[in-house]
């Protein structure tokens, strides 16, 4: 599969409600685990983050049952989860790179989808 359709299929996955199956996809391509998702966010973000990951338990919280569905936040998350990966589970990812890692895959969605909708007209 083609970079670009990996990243629109990921997209979908999310927007889908296939969030779940789209981190199974995300880690395999990656070659790393898979990280689990949990609703609830830690004491100290409760107020500021949508979401976040916490390198020691390999895990992505969000805010609500509703991120489930928003690609920006767990793809962004993900990318921590990808950067964390050293021998000492240290996260190492900026918020400025995980927003670029992101915004590359919806950019990716949008454009499929663009090229799709000249079909459907």
């Amino acid at each position: 599969m083609e970079q670009d359709d990996f990243k629109s299929l990921i997209v979908w996955l999310i927007l889908a409600g296939k969030t779940e199956e789209a981190l199974q996809v995300l880690a395999k391509n990656y070659k790393v685990n898979v990280p689990h998702l949990k609703v609830g966010l830690p004491k100290k973000h409760k107020t500021k983050a949508y979401g976040c990951y916490t390198a020691k338990k390999e895990t992505i919280s969000v805010l609500n049952s509703d991120i489930f569905a928003n690609p920006f936040v767990i793809i962004h998350e993900f990318y921590h989860h990808l950067r964390s990966k050293g021998v000492d589970n240290f996260h190492r990812g900026t918020e400025k790179n995980a927003d670029k890692f992101a915004i590359d895959f919806i950019a990716k969605y949008q454009l499929a989808a663009k090229k799709a909708q000249k079909y459907v007209q």
